[in-house]
């Protein structure tokens, strides 16, 4: 993504927030941000477009830094996990992001409310996925179950949390709160045996999705395309990164680890600098890239 469509989603964002998604028009964000109809259209077929790319550059934020968070960490650390919950959240917050997630709730516009519900369902599988990571592959059967109850808890908390102005404690604390309650409630499945979410509804769920895979060669292209870019003189320490991943993915067999470190170097290194916005767009890739790898 350029700079310059950034600036037009972060004109959109703040009119969507300030005037209400239904009230603000195409209009409003050409005025806004300053640029011709053309170029607007250049960018997003509608507003709907527009604001979906919102909420989906959320979602490449959260993934990135959720992914960062695991580098050298256990897996089955309660704490990384709580961290990584606790991420959607302080994103959301940052962008704000929950007025408008109200806004899609009540306009009636069945493509965003169709969007809205699969953003729930990758989060329910995310979290499910992880559950199994910190109680063990006998979780399995019932990750589902779990994850449904957790992010229903986390709702219901975040709410009280939020009415009372923030005085119960930061939100990685009601995190664990809540976390700890699983400790009770996913042996409590396994012993039962008692699931509701089963393999078939699983499956069923994931037919709604449609996540991207990446592949080497994409992200090769991609970096390619991003270094040709640079100037010459331009940010030695991300060049390296570049250099480095491009050399690593370009080999038979990568090295995963090696490449998660570099990323996350690869990221830093862009941070503040005008071409943040691509550089994480990439490492989002990577990320993806890595993901597929170690689960295949």
């Amino acid at each position: 993504m350029n700079e310059r469509k950034r600036q037009v989603l972060l004109t959109a964002q703040r009119l969507f927030i300030d005037k209400g998604f239904s009230a603000t028009s195409v209009q409003d964000i050409l005025e806004g941000s300053k640029i011709s109809k053309g170029t607007f259209y250049n960018y997003f077929t509608s507003k709907n477009e527009c604001l979906v790319a919102i909420l989906e550059y959320v979602n490449e934020e959260t993934f990135v830094r959720r992914r960062e968070l695991l580098i050298g960490e256990n897996k089955a650390d309660k704490h990384v996990l709580a961290n990584q919950i606790a991420v959607r959240m302080q994103v959301n917050r940052e962008e704000n992001l929950f007025m408008l997630f109200e806004a899609i709730f009540h306009s009636g516009d069945q493509e965003l409310r169709d969007f809205v519900k699969r953003n729930h369902l990758k989060e329910l599988f995310w979290l499910s996925d992880r559950l199994i990571d910190v109680y063990g592959e006998k979780a399995s059967p019932y990750a589902l179950d779990g994850a449904a109850l957790l992010l229903g808890m986390m709702q219901q908390i975040f709410h009280i949390w939020a009415a009372a102005s923030n005085s119960l404690g930061e939100m990685n604390t009601l995190v664990l709160f809540v976390l700890r309650r699983m400790d009770s409630i996913i042996p409590d499945l396994i012993s039962s045996q008692d699931n509701l979410l089963n393999e078939d509804v699983g499956l069923s769920l994931k037919r709604n999705l449609n996540s991207k895979q990446y592949s080497r060669d994409q992200i090769i292209e991609q970096l390619t395309g991003f270094t040709e870019k640079l100037s010459d003189e331009a940010n030695v320490d991300g060049k390296q990164c570049i250099h480095f991943l491009m050399e690593e993915l370009n080999t038979e067999n990568p090295r995963i680890y090696l490449i998660e470190t570099v990323t996350r170097a690869f990221t830093k290194a862009f941070t503040g600098t005008p071409d943040e916005l691509e550089a994480r767009e990439i490492a989002s890739k990577l990320w993806s890239y890595v993901d597929s790898v170690n689960n295949g």
